[in-house]
């Protein structure tokens, strides 16, 4: 299949009955491991795919806005399908230029699907409730100990983190209102959107 400069795959006639997803991802293992489930579980309504690009949330969503414009023209020119939702996802952490990345997200129609400080807090939202600010470092390691691996997620922990993501959504919900009581900031430590993405999934 022909590719595009960004690496993304034009989407075939056959690819557009269903509903296409191009997801680009901070990190190369841990996103993609845990989206897996939920790309086999829904392909025949759904396709998703990952990008194979990888960097700080600025340039995901410099890439992904690029992307957009390109499969825009492509699909006015009559060469393939442009994806119907393009996502970003990825961390605050420590990162530079996040409001930067945000503003020029939401400006160009580019989904997001952001963790704070970091993607294993929505993990740990699978097991138990968090409302205290939380250290990337000591929400890793809290991972870790809940889903026993690494940023290399196992098979066993990408089938608990499906089968849990329910209070998951609740938990990052409730989150979410209670810093809206606070008058916190949004997207404020600890929260996560990751589950946004999941309900576009399972859509």
């Amino acid at each position: 299949m022909k590719r595009r400069a960004t690496g993304a795959p034009r989407r075939s006639k056959t690819a557009a009955t269903r509903r296409g997803l191009l997801v680009f991802t901070e990190g190369e293992k841990t996103e993609d491991g845990y989206l897996l489930p939920w790309r086999r579980q829904y392909r025949d309504s759904v396709l998703i795919t990952i990008d194979p690009f990888h960097g700080t949330p600025r340039s995901l969503v410099d890439r992904a806005v690029e992307t957009k414009r390109a499969e825009s023209r492509d699909e006015r020119r009559g060469r393939g399908r442009a994806h119907d939702e393009i996502w970003c996802v990825f961390d605050i952490d420590e990162h530079p230029n996040i409001p930067d990345a945000i503003q020029k997200a939401e400006a160009h129609g580019i989904q997001l699907a952001i963790s704070n400080p970091c993607i294993e807090l929505w993990f740990i939202l699978h097991f138990e409730d968090h409302t205290a600010y939380l250290d990337r470092h000591v929400a890793q390691s809290r991972s870790s100990t809940l889903l026993q691996c690494g940023k290399t997620l196992t098979p066993e922990a990408t089938g608990i983190l499906y089968d849990a993501f329910e209070p998951a959504r609740d938990r990052a919900l409730s989150l979410d209102r209670k810093h809206a009581g606070d008058d916190s900031p949004v997207r404020a430590n600890p929260s996560s959107s990751v589950w946004t993405l999941i309900e576009s999934i399972r859509a």
